[in-house]
């Protein structure tokens, strides 16, 4: 479907712009993207935003939906221009710890935006500077999916993706259910944060210790306990009653993360506990984050 903006021009209403923190991702994140079929453009300078009306206008499939990947300087630029012609426009805003992105750039030895363009000097001072650029630009929290990569591999940000843009015409509700250890951080993407550092902790237990809420013994140990059922009894009726408040509203996804200490044994168990339970009534997916071998679990088993 196309809208018509002042001066009576129709506009491609199927466009995503990809922004972020450099080294945070963006790359992968348009990389998903072609792969569900967007036309990807990389670095689309914003001088030529008057021509980009022209290719939109095109009537080929091959520019029914449109990708542009947008740096932190260009960013305010693009959101003005689309403003003022479609209010569909979609945004990915690509996130990371500024610890991590100084790993990612000494080890790539890639050279930061802010430094090739004589802004910053240091790589420090351009993570700096490149967030300052972001921190007084207000995100609408209708159009905007916000993803923190500092915990995630490069597959589990394509899936994120690509679960949450594939262009088929009815979009499902897809829920997340993601451990993590509060003591590593908390998710900065969390829709939702369940605290179940209160329940019985398996850490304690000599045999247990080593193991992980995946293991039978350690599930078994955390869900029979007196408090986690009661616990789960009343998160549940209140997860019900959320989701289907979500579906009713079309929100396309929800990412709850649950927290225990480590993210080695209780907020895993409850993780795979409630993917089971909705698995079956909602398109699901896990990420134990705090897990050495963790791999973000699509539905059925199918990715690992």
């Amino acid at each position: 479907m196309k809208r018509k903006y002042p001066g009576g021009t129709a506009m491609n209403e199927n466009i995503v712009l990809v922004t972020g923190m450099s080294g945070a991702g963006k790359s992968s994140a348009m990389n998903a993207l072609e792969d569900l079929g967007y036309y990807c453009i990389d670095n689309f300078p914003k001088e030529l935003l008057p021509n980009l009306e022209e290719l939109l206008e095109k009537k080929s499939a091959k520019y029914k939906s449109v990708a542009l990947s947008v740096s932190a300087i260009d960013y305010v630029y693009f959101v003005k221009y689309f403003d003022n012609n479609t209010n569909r426009i979609q945004i990915i805003f690509l996130d990371c710890n500024d610890d991590e992105l100084l790993l990612r750039y000494r080890f790539t030895r890639r050279q930061h935006p802010m430094i090739a363009s004589n802004r910053a000097s240091t790589l420090e001072d351009a993570i700096e500077m490149e967030r300052d650029y972001f921190d007084h630009l207000q995100e609408n929290a209708q159009n905007t999916f916000h993803v923190d990569t500092t915990k995630l591999t490069t597959q589990a940000l394509a899936n994120r993706i690509r679960h949450r843009f594939r262009t088929n015409e009815k979009t499902e509700f897809t829920i997340t259910f993601q451990s993590f250890g509060f003591k590593h951080g908390v998710p900065m993407d969390a829709d939702e944060i369940i605290d179940v550092r209160f329940l019985p902790n398996p850490f304690y237990e000599p045999s247990l210790r080593d193991k992980t809420g995946n293991q039978e013994e350690v599930y078994n140990y955390v869900m029979t306990a007196d408090e986690t059922r009661e616990f789960v009894k009343k998160l549940t009726d209140y997860l019900d009653f959320t989701f289907a408040s979500y579906d009713r509203q079309n929100k396309s996804h929800m990412i709850v993360a649950i927290g225990c200490t480590g993210g080695q044994h209780r907020s895993v168990s409850i993780c795979n506990y409630l993917f089971d339970r909705y698995k079956d009534t909602y398109r699901c997916f896990k990420s134990h984050r705090d897990i050495e071998d963790n791999a973000e679990s699509e539905r059925n088993g199918d990715f690992q």
